[in-house]
């Protein structure tokens, strides 16, 4: 009889086994602290924001004051057109790539795999097709789960340039959590837009019914384009590795209208600039600060700012999403902050008929800011960020009609309603509460 012989191979030792397997928990183990590390403590440089009332949004301080920190100084000569819905954006959009002659640049949040992304995917690849310099920008995140592969196959088989920006499956764990949030579209360096919307058949309609979003897109001309193009650049350059250049991409941009506007755009490990505007417009307001923000969780200094904005008999109303918010975690979680601005005087108004997107602002009639920052953590330490200010008084009214008519189709909520949520309220509050800088 053959005596079998003993494996001694180290693989199969006893000892190494168990070694292995606590080494695998090891290794998963720090790599979640990593992973979490990357999460809630990686993030820009925040500043403490001590403003106190020194001078009027219309006042020329106000100029020379941090809003150097988003560009040197407001442009002129600029055409702003509010698009308000997608009955409106969707197809402006879509009308100036399908005419676009030489460059076309996009990046986006989120584009969907469904009517409305395949529209803009067929109009992207038939202008590539035609010849012309297409580049696509996509958060790696945001828009990695709902497009398919076949439509970045089909894009860039038709000759687009396609980057994902931090994709997800790289090894650069810290930037995983560090999202464009950005919606940028560029026409041969002389047509802009940029706002807050997505690209899926929820954004389309007109905000009849909950299955069709409420939101804005600005329509840029002029010289202002030129900053919108080279936010885009910035992001371009540092996921493709492309430096854009030339009169395709930078044409001399003339006059196309009155308006003095600015881009204000926030880069990773950077003092952003966007919270920052929005407090020193805070800390300016004298007459109105009227507020439409969809994921609105504001920080304990925007708080602050706000309620003493209404100390000074500024009227201070805030519009956000009623019943239909599409993300009710972040819903909660904002909620744990509307005590201390309840409390304070601020006015809460719920949107109702549907899901309300806007992240926009126009205060003392004179200041207008759109594009794609909410007020919350997230926008201030975390996200690619891109918003237009805009100083005209013009459209200041058109902004606050605007907000006018929204407003005429929300409910006010009220420090009683406060008082009295329900301990399932509470509850869901309190457990949103460590999450709210991720939310």
């Amino acid at each position: 009889m053959t005596r079998r012989r003993k494996n001694t191979h180290w693989l199969n030792n006893e000892y190494w086994s168990l070694a292995i397997g606590e080494w695998i928990g090891l290794t998963l183990a720090f790599l979640a602290i990593v992973t979490l590390f990357c999460i809630f403590i990686l993030r820009r440089h925040t500043l403490a924001y001590h403003l106190e009332h020194s001078f009027a949004v219309s006042d020329l301080e106000f100029f020379g004051s941090a809003l150097a920190l988003a560009d040197p100084v407001p442009i002129e000569g600029n055409a702003i057109e509010l698009l308000q819905n997608g009955d409106e954006y969707f197809p402006a959009m879509l009308d100036a790539i399908r005419g676009a002659k030489k460059t076309i640049n996009f990046e986006a949040y989120i584009l969907y795999s469904d009517e409305v992304g395949h529209a803009f995917r067929d109009a992207l690849c038939e202008r590539a097709r035609a010849g012309l310099q297409v580049r696509v920008l996509l958060d790696g995140l945001g828009s990695s789960w709902s497009l398919d592969n076949s439509d970045v196959r089909d894009m860039k088989k038709a000759g687009c340039k396609f980057a994902y920006y931090h994709p997800t499956h790289s090894w650069r764990i810290d930037r995983t959590n560090r999202r464009t949030h950005r919606r940028v579209l560029v026409i041969d360096g002389q047509l802009g837009f940029t706002g807050a919307i997505g690209f899926a058949k929820h954004w389309a309609g007109h905000a009849q019914d909950k299955e069709h979003w409420r939101d804005v897109q600005a329509h840029i001309r002029g010289p202002l384009v030129a900053k919108l193009q080279a936010a885009f650049q910035d992001h371009w350059a540092k996921t493709a590795g492309e430096a854009l250049s030339g009169a395709d991409q930078f044409p001399a941009l003339v006059a196309a209208g009155n308006l003095k506007g600015q881009i204000v755009a926030s880069h990773s490990f950077s003092i952003a600039p966007v919270p920052l505007v929005q407090a020193t417009a805070f800390a300016a307001a004298t007459k109105r600060i009227w507020i439409a923000n969809a994921y609105c969780t504001p920080t304990s200094d925007q708080v602050e700012l706000l309620t003493k904005a209404v100390q000074r008999g500024v009227d201070v109303r805030l519009m956000v999403p009623g019943q239909n918010n599409d993300q009710p975690l972040t819903k909660s979680a904002g909620r744990s902050a509307y005590g201390r601005l309840l409390e304070g005087g601020v006015r809460i108004f719920e949107f109702e008929p549907t899901m309300m997107h806007v992240k926009s602002m126009i205060i003392d009639g004179t200041f207008a800011m759109i594009g794609s920052s909410n007020l919350d953590s997230r926008s201030a330490e975390i996200n690619e960020e891109l918003d237009v200010v805009i100083y005209d008084l013009d459209f200041g009214q058109e902004m606050e009609e605007m907000f006018t008519r929204d407003l005429a189709r929300s409910h006010q909520y009220t420090v009683e309603q406060f008082r009295n949520r329900s301990l399932w309220e509470r509850t869901v509050e309190w457990l949103a509460l460590p999450f709210r800088s991720q939310l």
